[in-house]
């Protein structure tokens, strides 16, 4: 494929980022980011002679294969010199020091590379593939690039969902593209301005809550750099079937649920109505644990406790006749536990891009992935059209990227995905959250607040 191919709301993201010295693209998963972005750097490179070396920071799986692999499938960017900033800091030190047009580098690495640099910048343009992974300002990749930001003449922010929790997220990435133009120099300022405190404890305060027209405010400011579309308004995008697959536990599996529930809730000392947010993702990591099968105990041991799920999940994937099954896992033991039972289908845990590959070819019928390790950026569409969740993650931005791997552009089949639901158990809660789309915070807090209550009434 050559230029000519591309789409023309591609070609006006191009447009977009040439005219624009700092940007954000606010693409959905599927719409060609990275082609549009590499397109514009190019142009920028030889018809502009702006640009000469370029830094893409992105999601380590992401750093790996997919700029590479878009380069090589399109005949424009054909001549683009790359070096993957990868492995060891050895590794790292060398891919640093070669001659290249794009260097590709993990956001974890980040920090790594502004020290090691200690001062000097050489690249004059900077891509960040998944902005919405700076989105705290407290975190020190977002320092780190904070520092040397004033030193880059062209940003690009790349991402499909730049606020999955909320507008308070916004005001770290867009720093990182304006200097703090739009949204203010400070996270301080920017809250001041368009939020009050929601939930709060004494001066410690949970979550904040957008004030009165501050999202079309906020919207207005950064409109003249980012431009948001969605897959639905320029794709043809595969059909997509949802299906729930309910688990109904035996009587006594159900009652030893409850029990270690109620055992798990009690035992939070608690007497105010109030539980900290750390201590509410335990108990839900606990409970959802305990719904897949297994859980950890103190010393990260692992209890087997029913095989209800996995019995559900062999029947899919027998029934899917030798078709491939992507199946998203949530917890560590939920990979052994798949991999023994799933092991006349030869199962394969994705660990890097020649997985990528051998899933692509057809070579592996069943794909092993975690939502937060194959969220961004992968294209497996190739290999299959068929999902199973055996446990869901409370992120509605995970759960939608990873889903986003078979169902994009370029999927010929109909995509299934199979939801594996314990009735009774925190997984409904999951459901309902993603469902409605709604703070994943808030919803994990209701849930558990909601057990508290119960048992506070027996």
């Amino acid at each position: 494929m050559n230029e000519s191919n591309l789409h023309e709301y591609q070609k006006h993201a191009v447009r977009h980022i040439i005219e624009h010295p700092y940007c954000g693209l606010l693409m959905e998963m599927g719409l060609g980011k990275s082609v549009s972005t590499l397109t514009a750097i190019r142009q920028l490179m030889d018809d502009y002679l702006e640009v000469s070396k370029v830094l893409v920071i992105a999601p380590k799986r992401v750093a790996e294969t997919t700029w590479s692999d878009e380069i090589e499938k399109w005949e424009h960017l054909g001549g683009i010199r790359i070096s993957k900033i990868l492995g060891t800091a050895k590794q790292r030190a060398s891919a640093l020091k070669a001659d290249a047009d794009i260097y590709l580098i993990n956001r974890e690495n980040v920090v790594w590379l502004v020290a090691k640099l200690q001062g000097y910048w050489p690249f004059d343009m900077l891509v960040i593939d998944e902005l919405s992974s700076f989105k705290s300002a407290k975190s020190a990749r977002f320092k780190a690039l904070r520092l040397v930001r004033p030193k880059i003449s062209r940003v690009v922010g790349l991402t499909g969902t730049p606020a999955p929790n909320g507008l308070i997220d916004l005001w770290s990435q867009i720093y990182l593209l304006d200097l703090g133009e739009r949204l203010g120099k400070t996270i301080t300022g920017y809250r001041i301005k368009y939020f009050h405190p929601g939930r709060s404890n004494g001066q410690v305060v949970f979550d904040y809550k957008l004030n009165s027209g501050s999202e079309e405010a906020i919207y207005k400011q950064i409109g003249d750099i980012c431009i948001s579309m969605k897959a639905e308004d320029y794709l043809q995008l595969p059909d997509r079937i949802d299906r729930t697959v309910e688990i109904h536990f035996p009587e006594k599996v159900m009652e030893k649920y409850l029990e270690f529930e109620k055992q798990q809730v009690l035992a939070m000392e608690d007497t105010d109505g109030d539980i900290s947010a750390v201590n509410a993702a335990a108990l839900s990591n606990k409970l959802l644990q305990y719904a897949n099968g297994a859980i950890y105990d103190s010393e990260r041991n692992v209890h087997e406790i029913h095989a209800e799920k996995l019995e559900a999940l062999e029947e899919i994937v027998e029934a899917a006749n030798g078709q491939p099954v992507l199946v998203f896992f949530s917890f560590r033991h939920d990979v052994s536990r798949i991999m023994t039972t799933l092991k006349k289908y030869h199962p394969k845990e994705i660990a890097g891009p020649e997985d990528v590959a051998s899933w692509n070819a057809g070579k592996i019928s069943v794909l092993l992935a975690h939502p937060a390790g194959a969220g961004h950026g992968l294209n497996l569409q190739a290999g299959g059209h068929i999902i199973v969740w055996f446990g869901l993650p409370w992120s509605s931005e995970l759960y939608l990227q990873a889903n986003a791997r078979l169902y994009r552009q370029g999927q010929g089949k109909p995509v299934i995905v199979h939801h594996l639901i314990a009735k009774g158990t925190m997984d409904e809660d999951v459901v309902r959250a993603l469902t409605d789309k709604v703070n994943k915070q808030d919803a994990l807090m209701q849930a558990v607040k909601a057990r508290i209550e119960k048992y506070r009434r027996i």
